[in-house]
């Protein structure tokens, strides 16, 4: 049996993952490619319709993923244009085709849009760093997306966007102080497991958008000056090298679901465990 093969839709532009990557991270869809393969032999192929539109691999077509991801991006649904348009009907067209799909941040704002819900600037402003008391609903608590996950948790998040109305066909299944923070949707022939944070994301990522967004988070006093900013970023590359480090934990109070690596990715591999794996399977 071939490995299975998983589309992951990167919805930033060329210019953002150029300098993401400058500022030390992984690019949007090579950084989620490298977890989703961490956590299973999966095949990725990865498209930017942010870009243009879209080239698939040589005689391949969306039937042929046994999975669909869509990462984070920079942009706002709100704000419209070709760019954001072309990923509204590309997620459309993976509800038509049946594929099981996942979302981070921009991925689950996408999803929502695409099948009729709407999205707007939350006007609790951005969360950035790591997402505070994630709290599982009675729903979430015993939900196939949350094997294995405290039921209350920190998270990496980056977003000042959230979930105005849910549409048709979606349960919450998480919230937070800053909204709601992960729902299931049943839309077309799909089925779509979302989150607003970053599960995705290794520490490295994170302080390389601390870097890249250092005018922004200092503008909307996130962080009161430069120094403070980069101390932020000096302990979550700490973080990247020892994620149980006690005193760092304390510090920015990470329990359980950012140290212990299986906690930390547990709605990817419930993912591609419970909904990718077996669906290649069955079509061999």
């Amino acid at each position: 049996m071939s490995q299975p093969r998983v589309l992951i839709i990167d919805g930033n532009r060329a210019a953002i993952r150029e300098q993401q990557l400058a500022a030390g991270g992984s690019p949007t869809g090579e950084g989620y490619a490298r977890t989703l393969r961490q956590l299973a032999p999966v095949t990725c192929d990865i498209v930017h319709p942010a870009d243009g539109e879209v080239q698939w691999p040589a005689g391949v077509t969306l039937a042929d993923y046994d999975g669909v991801a869509i990462t984070g991006s920079a942009l706002n649904i709100y704000d419209g244009g070709a760019l954001i348009e072309r990923q509204i009907e590309l997620a459309r067209a993976v509800f038509e085709s049946g594929v099981p799909c996942f979302g981070s941040c921009w991925g689950m704002q996408l999803a929502v849009t695409a099948a009729g819900g709407r999205v707007r600037a939350n006007p609790l402003g951005r969360e950035f760093g790591f997402a505070r008391r994630i709290a599982l609903n009675a729903t979430g608590r015993t939900h196939d997306m949350y094997r294995g996950k405290p039921a209350v948790f920190e998270a990496v998040t980056v977003h000042r966007d959230d979930i105005e109305t849910l549409p048709p066909g979606a349960t919450a299944l998480a919230d937070s102080d800053m909204g709601l923070q992960a729902i299931e949707m049943r839309a077309g022939r799909s089925v779509f497991w979302g989150v607003q944070y970053h599960p995705e994301y290794s520490y490295a990522d994170i302080a390389a958008t601390a870097k890249r967004y250092a005018p922004v988070l200092l503008a909307e006093g996130l962080f009161a000056d430069r120094g403070e900013l980069d101390a932020w970023v000096a302990d979550v590359l700490a973080l990247e090298r020892a994620p149980r480090d006690a005193r760092l934990c304390w510090k920015h109070g990470l329990g359980p679901g950012m140290q212990d690596a299986r906690a930390k990715l547990a709605e990817l591999r419930n993912w591609l465990d419970l909904l990718v794996l077996p669906g290649r399977q069955r079509r061999s």
